[in-house]
């Protein structure tokens, strides 16, 4: 049977090629399917006509059935905007139009009839509707006047231009439910329907767009997103099984004479339970003769690097070459000079990629990975260039992965044979909701405790009237031997948002702590590299007191004498990059303070990130807090890597509904892992059309 909901969008009623085009560059809408699963994001009740003396400003819509009585353009040659007065038998009203002038007279006669729906406002202390919706009134009055809740779908300014607003795409979905609501499919199978007391799909996909009344708008809503997140985790859970199945991995079997080395001589300290208990983890996936395919999480300063650099060893004891691949210059420094610090005494030869290495230097790296005497490469994106080969690869970590492209990381799988064992880290705790759908085909490792000895960092917010207070705070702290970090949001001053800037600042703090006492670093991202190395560099090594930056250093700077974080406009900045920003101090012995400064008018949102983080330390908290603040698609990485394509489901309102759709896929796939039977074979059909439609549910290709 041939799918209707397949047919291009082009060949439906009322559309034609150039508004498919549009439709597609603008909403995503390429098919009859993409038009059907296009939801609406709210409803306005519908039902209700007032009479004109009943109009109020406060009222939020309001819709009213008038005749026009005059049509006035301002204006001579060019008209500016067009007044149509409206009457019905209660009094008068009028409509005001900026846009589309000339179909707005044409279209509005005298004595012409319409159903108006729009926002009262006043001007000159007379009601009138900007813009209005307006429907022309063939006299079906029963029709209009009854149950009537209608979708508001979201749009574009292009969308608009050519009729397909709000109300364009209604009708355009209306015009497809009349083509083909009767072969609108079932995609679950009775037993869930029955067991989860869902709607069925047809009357679903007709009440989400028509609801026959509010009463069926949220049975409706609960089936389109159950059926949604079931999907997602069923590709994920299957994708994770066949990978299981197909890649084939090293084996590392034994535990060896540079691990135990270091585990007996060099360890800095003594692992926490956690760091332990991911290790022994990673141990079992070593072994099983599977690729790893593994996501560490773990909160700034919990021990990441540690636990990759045992592995690290773990790799060559087993006669493999590793690597070690960050998004920037800084962070491959950072892990470099860490690492290298780490393994002084052992004999391992270990170089740095970048950039900016030498032609001659590089060219040595070339070589010693070729011949397999180079055990560990760290590097940025230049280690996947394809001039560098390794011998024998057999184990790589990416650290801030959400920061390479699918095409960037699948380059260094193709620089081995048999694909390398990948432990994928990110210092940004993710909520178990967003990992469930965002990196649901990984095994996931968490390090959920600090090192001993690590004090937390006190936080505290101020408003601008402490400015001296904090200037003195900051003297004590230098004056025992601290470092001091000041973080702007931005370079150069806004005309648009009233923020201190980064130039500014720093001439500000020049002035408050003069040389030759004090030695001020200033780092920002439009600074050259070896510039920016440069003034790093001094900070790292303790020639200067303070670093004043913009969030460049939000990952990749380790001073452990760096003990206050003062973060300017404070209220401007996500939950997320505060919590990384404040990562950067407590990496020492020593307390350490983060403050955050910010004007004294705050936003309601802004007031509530600022107090979780002083009444939070724990990461992942922080981000289930962000999540619900800012939705998925703006935590960190995700909203420029284009991963979320739901159309309905909603992950930071959902949590419950993604854990059962999460436990149902588990328990369906438990039973039958190809979904070969009977009463599956709706979700193995379904399944199948959506990996042919490519949605890209997986950040890890």
């Amino acid at each position: 049977m041939i799918d209707l909901f397949a047919t291009q969008i082009t060949y439906l009623k009322g559309v034609g090629p150039k508004k498919a085009e549009l439709l597609q560059n603008e909403l995503g809408i390429a098919t009859y399917e993409d038009l059907l699963t296009h939801y609406p994001f709210r409803y306005v009740d519908k039902s209700q006509v007032f009479d004109i003396r009943d109009v109020a400003s406060d009222q939020a819509y309001v819709q009213i059935r008038a005749t026009v009585t005059s049509v006035e353009a301002s204006g001579e040659k060019r008209m500016r905007f067009v007044v149509v007065t409206v009457k019905d038998a209660t009094g008068t009203i009028d409509l005001v139009f900026f846009k589309g002038l000339r179909w707005v007279v044409n279209h509005f006669t005298p004595g012409k009839s319409f159903y108006i729906f729009g926002k009262p406002s006043v001007f000159r202390n007379k009601f009138n509707f900007v813009h209005p919706e307006v429907e022309d009134d063939d006299g079906k009055v029963v029709a209009i006047t009854g149950p009537r809740l209608e979708g508001i779908y979201s749009t574009t300014e292009k969308l608009k231009n050519v009729g397909l607003g709000s109300r364009g795409l209604g009708f355009l979905i209306k015009e497809l439910l009349n083509k083909g609501v009767n072969q609108i499919e079932e995609t679950l199978p009775e037993y869930l329907i029955s067991r989860y007391q869902l709607m069925n799909r047809r009357p679903a996909m007709i009440n989400i767009h028509f609801p026959e009344d509010s009463d069926k708008i949220s049975p409706a809503t609960y089936r389109l997103k159950f059926e949604e997140l079931l999907f997602i985790q069923l590709d994920m859970l299957l994708q994770k099984k066949a990978h299981r199945r197909k890649m084939t991995g090293h084996v590392f079997t034994k535990v060896g004479p540079l691990f135990l080395e270091f585990y007996e001589k060099y360890l800095p300290f003594e692992l926490t339970g956690a760091q332990k208990r991911v290790i022994r983890e990673i141990r079992m996936d070593l072994k099983s003769g599977t690729q790893m395919n593994r996501l560490l999480q773990g909160d700034v300063g919990s021990g990441k690097t540690l636990v990759a650099l045992m592995i690290f060893l773990l790799a060559i004891d087993n006669g493999f070459q590793t690597c070690l691949m960050a998004p920037t210059e800084i962070l491959a420094n950072q892990h470099f000079n860490s690492i290298s610090s780490f393994l002084k005494d052992m004999d391992i030869e270990i170089a740095l990629l970048t950039g900016n290495t030498k032609k001659a230097q590089r060219t040595h790296i070339h070589k010693r990975l070729l011949d397999g005497s180079m055990n560990l490469l760290i590097g940025t994106h230049a280690v996947i260039e394809d001039v560098v080969q390794f011998k024998n690869l057999g184990f790589v970590v990416i650290d801030e992965q959400h920061r390479f492209g699918v095409e960037q990381r699948a380059k260094m799988w193709k620089k081995s044979e048999l694909l390398p064992h990948v432990l994928v880290m990110t210092a940004t705790p993710i909520p178990r909701t967003l990992a469930m759908t965002l990196y649901g085909n990984l095994d996931v490792s968490v390090i959920d405790e600090l090192p001993p000895g690590r004090k937390p960092v006190k936080t505290v917010h101020y408003f601008e009237s402490k400015r001296l207070r904090v200037m003195g705070f900051m003297k004590e702290q230098i004056k025992l031997g601290r470092q001091v970090y000041v973080v702007y949001p931005l370079i150069n001053e806004s005309e648009n948002l009233d923020l201190k800037n980064l130039m500014d600042g720093f001439a500000n703090i020049q002035q408050d702590f003069p040389l030759p006492q004090y030695q001020v670093s200033v780092v920002h991202g439009r600074m050259k590299a070896d510039e920016k190395e440069y003034e790093m560099k001094r900070f790292v090594e303790g020639k200067t007191d303070i670093l004043v930056s913009t969030t460049v250093i939000e990952v990749g700077v380790d001073v452990s004498n760096a003990t206050v974080m003062i973060i300017e406009n404070a209220e401007r900045f996500g939950l997320s990059q505060l919590h990384q920003l404040r990562g950067r101090v407590g990496r020492g012995g020593d307390q350490s303070y983060c403050i955050l400064m910010s004007g004294n008018k705050l936003s309601a949102e802004g007031r509530k990130r600022l107090e979780i983080m002083v009444s939070s330390n724990d990461g992942f908290e922080i981000a289930e807090a962000d999540l619900k603040l800012r939705g998925p698609g703006d935590m960190q990485g995700t909203q420029q890597s284009g991963v979320f394509e739901l159309r309905i489901a909603n992950l930071a309102q959902d949590g419950e509904l993604i854990m059962l759709t999460r436990k149902v896929a588990e328990t369906i796939i438990e039973k039958d892992e190809q979904l070969a039977n009977p009463e599956n074979g709706l979700l193995r059909h379904q399944l199948l059309k959506i990996r042919k439609q490519k949605r890209n549910w997986s950040r890890i290709s």
